[in-house]
């Protein structure tokens, strides 16, 4: 497997949001699966409703990348959980 980092910065209200995506790449796609790459960022959005960790696969590192930055765009980044 192969490992690449991508950083990207969403702008919010209150200040910018930095987020850190990996894109793994396969040699061979996982079972289930017909691509060989996978982007996941580094922390959730949408937190106060339903929190979801973006991520997005692709067969290529575009591919994965640009689905995980959309996700990323499509939902409001809240903040971190406090209990």
């Amino acid at each position: 497997m192969e490992l690449r980092f991508f950083t990207m910065k969403k702008r919010q209200p209150d200040g910018d949001v930095y987020f850190r995506i990996t894109v793994k790449e396969f040699a061979t796609a996982p079972p289930g699966q017909y691509v060989r790459f996978f982007a996941e960022a580094d922390k959730a959005v949408n937190q106060k409703t339903a929190p979801i960790v973006p991520s997005g696969w692709g067969d290529s590192v575009l591919k994965a990348l640009a689905d995980c930055m959309r996700m990323i765009r499509q939902f409001p980044y809240e903040g971190e959980q406090r209990d």
